[in-house]
């Protein structure tokens, strides 16, 4: 029978129990897991999982951990249960740090081993902390938020865009605090991907990948944030990735 996952809970949507595999996709920074309402729900028999981090919808009254080893600790504790069959996460930008850190956790505290960690648009954890948002002020970071909304052809509402603001400050300080200058060697694969119009992240500064694991590096056509759009070329990436445990 299908679990039922109520509001506040970390997925949005009850995992499939006949599903060969899964990929849990965390929202990149200011977001939540709304940005995946352009993926399939699933495909080739692996089912695409968006993860609602704390405070966003509907998740406000939910406080956001101050840095990414405790939300991804707090993860882990939400996701265990549906770790039982091959299982992978797929993080971009500022998500793809909390990718390798839950990654990294699960792996250090001896749970289950992902078969494969996917990064997208960021550069290794021990190149960091970096980021043109890091010097942004609210002012600037505002203008971020609201150029990004009409780009997905909505109009944003001033008391939401006051509330993204807060979560995108969280965010990016988050990131600030993210030091990792001697990052734990994955046991899993790492697959790294770029993107050829990516001026926020060129693909040429994710070559430190490699440091934390067995690193695949692939490179799609489009900008920063073309991952929404659920490119086939991404999907098949991300299926192929994950094969059944014998």
């Amino acid at each position: 029978m299908t679990t039922v996952i109520g509001p506040g809970a970390w997925l949005p949507r009850a995992p499939s129990p006949t599903a060969a595999g899964r990929v849990f996709n965390l929202p990149h920074a200011g977001y939540g897991a709304g940005v995946f309402g352009r993926w399939p729900d699933r495909m080739s028999g692996i089912e695409f999982l968006p993860v609602e981090l704390p405070g966003r919808m509907p998740r406000f009254l939910d406080p956001m951990p101050a840095t990414f080893a405790e939300l991804a600790r707090d993860l882990i504790d939400g996701l265990a249960r549906y770790l039982d069959v091959p299982f992978a996460f797929f993080g971009h930008c500022w998500s793809a740090l909390v990718a390798y850190e839950v990654t990294a956790q699960l792996q250090a505290a001896g749970g289950p081993t992902a078969t494969r960690l996917y990064v997208s648009g960021q550069m290794a954890p021990q190149d960091g902390p970096a980021g043109r948002m890091l010097a942004m002020d609210d002012a600037a970071l505002r203008a971020e938020l609201t150029a990004t909304i009409r780009a997905q052809g909505n109009e944003p509402h001033r008391e939401l865009l006051d509330l993204y603001l807060g979560m995108l400050r969280a965010d990016v300080e988050m990131s600030r605090r993210y030091v990792v200058p001697d990052p734990l060697r994955l046991r899993c694969p790492i697959t790294a991907i770029g993107w050829t119009e990516d001026n926020d992240v060129r693909p040429e500064r994710m070559t430190g990948w490699p440091v934390c694991g067995e690193t695949a590096f692939e490179l799609f056509d489009g900008r920063h944030e073309r991952f929404l759009d659920a490119p086939p070329e991404l999907l098949e990436t991300l299926c192929a990735g994950i094969a059944p445990r014998a």
